[in-house]
């Protein structure tokens, strides 16, 4: 049985190696920023204040989905076109919803998402609470056990002799 798995174990090593080249990622050449440096800071300063829709945890500014530089590209474009930092987000959200911004804000849809976490927080230490009050009075020994307690602790059993 063990001879089974160590050459199943070997088996599949193999094959892993032989797949790795078809695994690797292929690196993309960074794109060319516009010249004007003073654009290209907007585009940073208003893209990092937008959500990657595919990473979901990351602003379009730092990821690298396909997706996000998409989204990198129009923000540039809509600038270049004269568009306000306030007109881009608008078109954001109109196009995408209040997720696409990193940061939503607090409104009647978005109360669970700011507010839940520590709704789930009082909740739980509620329950602990509950549930320690309810350990604590159950913790009571009967005197039966008072006794029993107490001579295990007079009488401790030398490991080395039950052994």
């Amino acid at each position: 049985m063990d001879k089974r798995i160590g050459k199943f174990m070997s088996g599949l090593f193999v094959i892993l190696m032989l797949a790795m080249p078809m695994l690797s990622v292929h690196g993309k050449e960074a794109q060319l920023l516009t010249s004007d440096p003073a654009l290209e800071k907007r585009v940073q300063d208003l893209t990092e204040q937008l959500r990657c829709l595919v990473c979901q945890n990351q602003t379009i500014a730092d990821s690298h989905a396909d997706l996000a530089i998409d989204l990198k590209n129009q923000v540039r474009e809509k600038m270049a076109q004269g568009m306000s930092d306030k007109d881009i987000l608008a078109y954001m959200v109109d196009r995408y919803g209040d997720f696409v911004l990193y940061r939503p804000p607090v409104k009647s849809t978005t109360w669970l998402l700011w507010f839940g976490p520590f709704l789930f927080l009082i909740i739980g230490i509620a329950a602990l609470m509950i549930k320690l009050k309810k350990r604590t009075s159950s913790a009571a020994l009967s005197e039966v056990e008072m006794q029993r307690a107490a001579a295990l602790l007079d009488n401790p059993i030398d490991e080395n002799k039950t052994k």
